[in-house]
C-alpha cells in the first residue's frame, strides 16, 4: 500500500514539472508591469516564450551552449589564412611592435606548419583551409 502511495507522488510530482516547462507568457500591464505566466493574459498582446524544465529560455540556453572558440584556434587559423594566401606576410623581427621585413619562403612554410601544428595539437582539427 506504502509503495502505491510512493508511486501516485512520484507520478503526481513528475506531472507538476512537465507542465511547468513548454511556454512562458510576457505581457506589459496598462501600468508598464512586465508579467510572466504560464497562461497567456486575459486580453491584449504578449510574447510567447519557449522554455525549458528549469524555466530558462530555449533560446538563451542554445546561444550559452555553444561554447566560444579559444583565442589560441581563432588566431592559428587566422594565421593559417594569412600564410597560405598569395599577399606579403612581413615578420616583427625585432619586438618592437611594427612589421620590419617580409618572411622570406621558407620562413612562411615554417609559419604555416607551426599554426597547423598549433591546430592539430590544440583545437582537434587538421588545418584543411586552401584560400
Amino acid at each position: 500500500m506504502q509503495r502505491l502511495a510512493l508511486g501516485m507522488m512520484l507520478a503526481l510530482a513528475a506531472g507538476a514539472v512537465s507542465a511547468q516547462s513548454g511556454a512562458a507568457y510576457q505581457w506589459k500591464d496598462a501600468n508598464g508591469v512586465t508579467h510572466y505566466s504560464s497562461t497567456p493574459p486575459p486580453s491584449g498582446t504578449y510574447q510567447t516564450r519557449a522554455v525549458n524544465d528549469h524555466g530558462a529560455s530555449i533560446a538563451a540556453t542554445a546561444a550559452a551552449a555553444a561554447p566560444a572558440e579559444d583565442p589560441q584556434c581563432a588566431t592559428a587559423r587566422a594565421n593559417l589564412k594569412l600564410l597560405q594566401g598569395k599577399g606579403g606576410v612581413q615578420i616583427d623581427s625585432d619586438g618592437d611592435g611594427k612589421p620590419d621585413r617580409p618572411l622570406t619562403e621558407a620562413e612562411r612554410g615554417d609559419q604555416a606548419a607551426l599554426a597547423e601544428a598549433t591546430l592539430k595539437a590544440n583545437c582537434g582539427t587538421a588545418a584543411s583551409a586552401k584560400p
